[in-house]
């Protein structure tokens, strides 16, 4: 589940949408925080449901529960006999967790499990795994997992020694060795730094937590600064004005959180000075998601841009100059947009008519902002929307603004130089018609970036390929590959279209053996929302555990996503979040009417927002799957509101306050539409309790309320995680192993069986 949207402009190292892990969207706020480097593939968050074994009806694991007859309504939304899971550390909740714990792990766990969660481990910890980089200060920086560094070690190199077969690396911070230290259980979620600046701002995380405590480093001396800035756990960002000024968005203080939990002012800190009373220089209301502010330093002079996000697909966008001048843009709410030097560019959201012309959805124009600031309109366009062609992202480099495009889902880039006489465009040549490419600076702060950019490219039976583009399309150099994890002899790589029940066209990706034998063991995903695009990555876990013994896995695109724009975004959120669903449902008859498997042989899994696409497959379309698997999900939409980041994502459901919102909410909250007495796939709901952007009550609920019904539904719940799979490779490996070893079971399927 993404966090509050990016405006595009943020100077991460780079996002999800960037990275090769492949994982949902989840976007944070727009500051410079850096997003640290991972140093191996990710598994696509995943979500799976159990169900389907008869327990002794009203007593599960010595839990007694009440009759069952949750029906909250406008007047009652907390008529819910399941709401006390919601308290996150309450001693009754925890006893729940921990029971069932101990009997998914008595289930599932045992000689088999080990072996396989080793096996993953193992394929994370590989020391010739890709270590992800961006630069700083000339140097390059990573934060690298391993058995030895389970929590990681945050450390630098030269582009040079970053060449070589076996770098050598200087290591900045161990974390285990830390975390140890203040008996704390902390990971580090990311750095902010400065051009020329030897003090940064590390932001540390319990557990995987979004909300993280802020501290300021000395990379000199290699230690915490005694006297420097320091803030207590909230969900924070910043940037450094100067070496004594911090430009901070928080939540921490009293009023400083929004009813989302993210910062509601942006303020300047200054050294030496209590946050408390550290200068307001724009807020917004409780009600918006959050605001946020970055520092530009690619401008003639310092200046601030700051966004308040009024809700997930609309900002608002201020610009202050170096004499504290704030000025807001005159623009559509529904832009991305990006700034560098004198130029501004931005993608539409709705189509917009300015000074007598038109441009349409996702078109992406530019101008001189200086022109702009004095009043001209006078946009070029600088890329144009087709019906299945669309914008994924934009970021500057070098002055130069690069463009991510899906084109028929295939991948494409263009890099466009602007100027006086126009903008001259270069294309990247030679990419995969079915596969990924990520691009991103090779440095952080743009002000230092010569137009370097690093290039990740590999598809569902290739492994990355980490690239160097130096200052130019035409010769990319490699600079890492990363190792064959599983073995792909006779495993092919195809696209697929279903029709959906209302005649549109649903892509989907299948890898697995040639030919079709009518009972494939099929494993398929989705995401279906916020605008993310799904795309077709190398899959570690997947490929040994799933492909290498004789599976076929299935990836699909529905409406939600980004891949085809806004249009194809808007048709499936909000009310037309059913027909997301119905897309997903349509590919699983695919399936089966191209002669690949037959419903009981189908596994799907689905996590955060597929979480909801999950449970609404047990209650909709229970005869089109065999076993579910449902992981960190969204699925009480009476109460999502109210928990944790939940308002922040209204744009995208609704707001079950509104009578006639909640009439489509409550059609797609399997929480409120499961039955007794039905024949539900099978389906396990794993959470973890250090989740703070999505509510662990969720899961828990959905859990209690099946087994009261009599299913067998099993639940997991590690302590530490956030809104992922665990806080080290061991942890990541048994958490996505125990989803494995249930499906498999459930469909019937033995290792290595054709």
């Amino acid at each position: 589940m993404p966090g509050p949207h990016k405006t595009k402009r943020t100077r991460t190292l780079r996002n999800r949408r960037e990275s090769p892990s492949g994982h949902d969207a989840a976007d944070y706020l727009s500051t410079r925080i850096m997003a640290k480097a991972q140093n191996s593939a990710e598994v696509p968050v995943s979500i799976r449901y159990r169900r389907g074994q008869s327990y002794p009806p009203r007593v599960f694991l010595g839990v007694s529960f009440m009759s069952v007859d949750d029906r909250p309504t406008l007047s009652a939304p907390d008529d819910d006999p399941w709401l006390w899971l919601e308290e996150i550390e309450g001693v009754r909740a925890l006893d729940f967790v921990e029971r069932q714990n101990c009997l998914t792990l008595e289930k599932f766990g045992g000689a088999a499990f080990q072996r396989d969660r080793d096996i993953l481990a193992a394929i994370y910890d590989r020391p010739d795994n890709i270590p992800y980089v961006g630069q700083s200060g000339g140097l390059l920086h990573n934060t690298w997992k391993d058995a030895e560094h389970p929590r990681g070690i945050w450390r630098r190199t030269t582009l040079d020694e970053f060449r070589k077969a076996t770098p050598t690396w200087e290591t900045i911070l161990d974390v285990d060795q830390f975390a140890a230290s203040e008996a704390e259980d902390w990971l580090l979620h990311g750095t902010a730094s400065r051009p020329g600046y030897t003090r940064v701002m590390l932001s540390l995380s319990r557990g995987g937590s979004d909300a993280v405590t802020l501290r300021e480093f000395d990379l000199d001396t290699k230690s915490f600064v005694a006297d420097g800035f320091t803030l207590p756990e909230a969900k924070s960002g910043l940037d450094w004005l100067d070496a004594d000024t911090l430009l901070l968005s928080s939540a921490h203080g009293e009023g400083m959180a929004t009813s989302s939990g993210y910062s509601r002012t942006v303020r300047v800190w200054r050294r030496g000075e209590p946050v408390d009373q550290a200068q307001v220089i724009l807020e917004t209301t409780a009600d918006h998601i959050a605001m946020s502010g970055m520092a530009d330093d690619t401008g003639p002079a310092p200046r601030v841009w700051i966004v308040d996000q009024i809700e997930f697909f609309n900002h608002a966008i201020w610009l202050r100059d170096a004499a504290g001048t704030t000025t807001k843009f005159d623009l559509p709410t529904g832009i991305w947009p990006q700034a560098h030097g004198d130029w501004f560019a931005m993608k539409l959201r709705k189509d917009w008519t300015v000074q007598g012309r038109t441009y349409a959805t996702d078109t992406v124009l530019g101008i001189s902002l200086s022109a702009f600031l004095a009043g001209s309109r006078d946009f070029a366009v600088v890329f144009e929307p087709g019906p299945r062609r669309a914008l994924q992202g934009l970021f500057w480099a070098g002055g130069k603004l690069v463009l991510s495009i899906l084109d028929e889902l295939r991948p494409s880039f263009e890099i466009c130089t602007p100027s006086a006489a126009g903008w001259h465009r270069e294309t990247l040549p030679g990419l995969p018609k079915i596969g990924v490419v990520d691009i991103w600076p090779l440095d952080r702060h743009p002000s230092e970036s010569n137009g370097d950019l690093l290039a990740n490219v590999q598809d569902p039976l290739t492994p990355p390929s980490l690239l160097l583009i130096a200052r130019g399309v035409a010769s990319p150099t490699v600079l890492k590959q990363a190792p064959k994890t599983f073995t792909a002899d006779g495993l092919v790589v195809t696209q697929h279209e279903a029709i959906s029940i209302d005649g549109e066209r649903i892509p989907y990706v299948q890898t697995g053996p040639a030919g079709e034998t009518g009972d494939a063991p099929v494993y398929m995903s989705a995401y279906g929302g916020f605008a993310h695009a799904v795309k077709p990555y190398y899959n570690p876990s997947l490929g040994k555990l799933w492909l290498e013994r004789g599976g076929t896995i299935v990836q699909a695109n529905l409406r939600g996503g980004g891949e085809f724009g806004t249009r194809w975004h808007d048709a499936g959120r909000l009310a037309g979040k059913k027909l997301s669903h119905d897309d997903f449902a349509a590919v699983a008859a695919d399936l089966v009417r191209r002669g690949v498997t037959q419903p009981k042989r189908i596994a799907a899994q689905g996590g955060s927002n597929g979480g909801i696409l999950i449970t609404k497959m047990l209650v909709r379309y229970p005869e089109r799957f065999g076993a579910l698997f449902c992981t960190i999900p969204l699925i009480d939409m009476r109460r999502y509101t109210k928990l944790l980041a939940g308002a922040s994502w209204i744009a995208e459901y609704g707001d079950p306050d509104e009578p006639e919102e909640w009439e489509w909410l409550k059609t797609y909250s399997a929480y409120h539409n499961v039955k007794a007495g039905q024949s539900y796939p099978q389906i396990p709901i794993a959470t973890t309790r250090r989740d703070d952007r999505v509510h662990p009550g969720h899961a828990r609920k959905m859990a209690a309320k099946l087994q009261a019904m009599g299913y067998e539904a099993w639940f997991y719940e590690p302590e530490a995680g956030g809104h992922g799979y665990g806080k080290d490779n061991k942890e990541r490996a048994g958490f996505e192993v125990i989803g494995f070893r249930f499906l498999k079971d459930r469909i019937g399927w033995k290792d290595g069986e054709v």
